[in-house]
């Protein structure tokens, strides 16, 4: 059971996760790794969750990925970086947006 002092210590920290930006990179070589996309990304801030798209029989990158940071370093992040040469190919970062369900 918490102490009464520790609740505002937990709503921080759930404060901090409601400004966790979700970032879609694209446009990344086959051969780019999670590793790469951290220590790119992380010139900009705090990396907090990394999901790069992988082919599940080769392990090869599908050319795009999702990073999430907060809020300030990710529009920092994406200044730096959209359209930046990475890996032989111009990246295209932004913010995610979501993706139709269904085509017409």
């Amino acid at each position: 059971m918490l102490a009464h002092h520790d609740y505002p210590i937990i709503f921080k920290k759930r404060a901090k996760l409601k400004n966790l930006k979700k970032l879609f990179i694209g446009n990344l070589s086959e051969s780019t790794t999670e590793k790469e996309l951290q220590d790119l990304f992380s010139q900009f801030g705090t990396v907090r969750s990394l999901k790069l798209v992988t082919d599940i029989f080769t392990g090869q990158c599908k050319g795009f990925g999702f990073i999430g940071m907060e809020g300030h370093e990710a529009r920092a992040a994406i200044a730096g970086l959209d359209g930046k040469n990475f890996n032989g190919n111009s990246l295209k970062v932004g913010f995610e947006t979501a993706k139709p369900k269904y085509r017409k």
